[in-house]
């Protein structure tokens, strides 16, 4: 793999702007003995996942996040996702912290919800089925990610503790400025977050482990394909010759890219420029 870039980062110029960027300090729950992975599945090996450090107990929710989040991983087991390494990252997040404090209660259903600008948190499943089929077959942690659509950030923090590092772009300014606030007071230094035109992926961080996006388009943008290193893969829902959307995983191979369409999906359109 080439080095890494030196940060700030800059992305290529798009419409004039540059991009920012961020070196967060996230502090992620510890699990708790009834937290993590479902009974019956087995944990990581000792001393694979790296140690997480503790949280201040949360205030002014009503919730127990602790407890809810052990409940919503155990559904995510029973819905199927199965990869150790997932399943404790889900049950480490507190995804509350990243939806408005109205909403602090349905935080650990599995249900999209807004987070502005007519976007929205995805479904817990989803972002686990995703992440699962991201890591297939990584034996432990993967390298540098690339995360298309910061959003509200949730997704950028679950990918931290799967990932040596996780580049994320947001086109819209008020996601992105959203997105460091709410991964200000954590401790996540191997995440960058950056405001840019995500269809041009960041070659500068490339080549990729992985490649995941929380938009879909047409196709998958030949600069996320070109930027995607081989063996890896890319999950992104893209419009099928049905015209409706679907879960596509494309594996780089060293003679070309398997395609493999999954199920149906909704994600907001994918689109280009900054806004």
């Amino acid at each position: 793999m080439k080095p890494r870039p030196s940060f700030p980062a800059k992305l290529p110029p798009a419409g004039g702007q540059s991009a920012a960027s961020l070196s967060p300090q996230a502090v992620l729950a510890r699990p708790t003995a009834s937290q993590g992975v479902r009974k019956g599945l087995s944990s990581p090996a000792p001393g694979r996942l790296a140690p997480v450090p503790a949280m201040p107990v949360s205030s002014g929710l009503g919730l127990d996040s602790g407890a809810v989040r052990a409940r919503m991983v155990a559904k995510l087991a029973e819905q199927g996702v199965q990869d150790p390494w997932v399943l404790q990252a889900m049950g480490q997040v507190e995804r509350h912290r990243f939806v408005e404090t109205a909403l602090a209660g349905q935080a650990y259903e599995d249900t999209s919800l807004p987070i502005g600008l007519g976007q929205t948190i995805s479904k817990p499943n989803v972002v686990a089925r995703m992440i699962e089929l991201l890591r297939q077959d990584a034996p432990g942690k993967l390298g540098r990610v690339l995360e298309i659509g910061t959003g509200c950030g949730y997704q950028a923090a679950v990918l931290s503790l799967v990932a040596s590092e996780v580049y994320s772009i947001e086109r819209l300014r008020g996601l992105h400025e959203k997105a460091k606030k709410n991964l200000l007071p954590f401790r996540l230094p191997n995440v960058h977050l950056m405001l840019g035109d995500g269809m041009l992926g960041f070659p500068k961080g490339a080549p990729y482990a992985g490649i995941i996006s929380a938009a879909g388009g047409e196709d998958v943008p030949s600069a996320w394909l070109d930027q995607l290193a081989v063996g890896a893969r890319l999950v992104a829902p893209t419009v099928t010759a049905s015209g409706h959307q679907a879960l596509v995983v494309i594996r780089k191979t060293v003679t070309g890219f398997d395609r493999q369409v999954l199920e149906a999906v909704h994600f907001v359109p994918l689109k280009s420029g900054i806004a």
